[in-house]
């Protein structure tokens, strides 16, 4: 219920869940190092296999893309076999095509692989969410919170156990991601019972329709513009720091820290304050105006200007996210198909481009590129602010719920 406390004691704490339900979330912790885990160790890998920064920036590319065309097919599959067989067969994926990148021989070989992980990681990611709210005990609030958790803490420590592993070998990473979701694979196979299929099946082409609300397109389509400078810092940062993967894993687990503090606690309170519009507006300019600085400033100012980055990517997650599940009449994992689809895509372009860009310029222009495309999406939200509103008026500082209870999915 609203206004629960999930730490409290009772049959809804926190604390006191089924092992179902640890066992989902301690496996989507390593699901989310696994969008991270290979920042520290870019240069390694580019010296490792005697490949350009734009090659290795491939990683994320086909990562992402298939990440993006997952979308539309992870409803269809879960809602025919159930969310415990697309859990562990998106488990299985991850483990095969994890260990497979550590052996990999060639860029190409190893950019091949990390698109199997992404279709195994879009299987899970997107049903675990789902998943860990219908194992829950005694609600939902202490679930949602355990499964943000997760989100945050794997952003956090994907980079940092990149940097401890990669320090000895850029092969150690992967090997080691493989290990941990082996183990999360067992752990779900014996803890968590089959969930209730949905009522209904989901088609391939329902996310696509839900698209035709002005509303959600309107999110997807600010959301696109925010995710390339997204993952220009997140894919090209690296490169630019040129640091040790020590001292690199270091600067994204801080970075993953103020994202998941304020995705979780700091957007919340703005929204009840400015309303949720305003906020994102308002975060978009500012991650423009952090990314030029991060372009144009010193090697100190740049490793600032990434940590910063973090505290307003977690509050625009926050909102996006809320946006895309509230502002049409779709169900929610129709909405979420959407949505990501469309944003996805700007995930699969920016770590490619940005190095390309590089070549084509200097180092500055992939973050005024960057910023220009944060300002974009900041436009669209001021432009369809009547799109984005219910009944006409500011969206209310609401949250997509589940039971009555805060939900923010990304």
């Amino acid at each position: 219920m609203r206004g629960e406390d999930p730490f409290d004691q009772g049959a809804g704490s926190i604390l006191r869940q089924p092992k179902a339900v640890w066992a989902t979330a301690g496996a989507s912790v390593v699901a989310f190092m696994g969008i991270g885990l290979v920042d520290p160790i870019l240069p390694s890998i580019a010296k490792g296999l005697e490949a350009t920064p734009s090659q290795v920036s491939l990683l994320f590319t086909s990562y992402f893309l298939i990440t993006a065309v997952a979308m539309l097919v992870t409803g269809f599959v879960s809602s025919r076999i159930g969310g415990r067989k697309t859990l562990l067969v998106g488990l299985a994926l991850v483990v095969v095509f994890a260990a497979l990148s550590g052996t990999s021989s060639s860029v190409a070989e190893l950019v091949g692989f990390r698109a199997g992980w992404g279709l195994g990681n879009a299987l899970f990611v997107s049903t675990a969410l789902a998943v860990i709210v219908g194992a829950a005990a005694g609600g939902s609030a202490a679930a949602i919170l355990l499964y943000e958790s997760a989100l945050g803490l794997g952003m956090a420590c994907g980079p940092l156990l990149g940097a401890l592993l990669g320090d000895a070998s850029w092969r150690y990473p992967f090997f080691g991601t493989a290990a941990l979701m082996a183990i999360g694979f067992i752990c779900i196979t014996l803890f968590l019972k089959e969930q209730p299929r949905p009522a209904g099946k989901t088609s391939l082409l329902d996310p696509i329709k839900a698209l035709g609300h002005g509303g959600l397109a309107s999110v997807a389509t600010s959301a696109f513009f925010y995710n390339y400078a997204f993952f220009t810092i997140l894919a090209f940062t690296p490169f630019v720091l040129n640091m040790t993967p020590y001292k690199s894993g270091a600067v994204f687990f801080a970075w993953g820290l103020l994202l998941a503090v304020f995705s979780v606690l700091v957007a919340p309170r703005l929204q009840k304050r400015f309303g949720s519009l305003k906020v994102l507006g308002a975060s978009l300019v500012l991650l423009a105006v952090d990314l030029l600085v991060l372009g144009y400033g010193n090697h100190t100012a740049a490793i600032v200007c990434t940590i910063v980055s973090g505290a307003f990517i977690g509050m625009n997650n926050t909102v996006y996210t809320e946006l895309a599940l509230g502002v049409s009449d779709a169900p929610r994992p129709v909405a979420s198909a959407g949505y990501n689809f469309v944003r996805w895509f700007a995930a699969a372009a920016a770590p490619y481009l940005a190095p390309k860009i590089e070549e084509w310029s200097n180092i500055h222009i992939p973050f005024v590129v960057a910023a220009i495309a944060a300002v974009v999406g900041a436009i669209v939200v001021r432009v369809r602010r009547t799109a984005l509103t219910h009944d006409a008026e500011e969206l209310e500082p609401k949250h997509a719920t589940e039971d009555g209870v805060t939900v923010f999915a990304d």
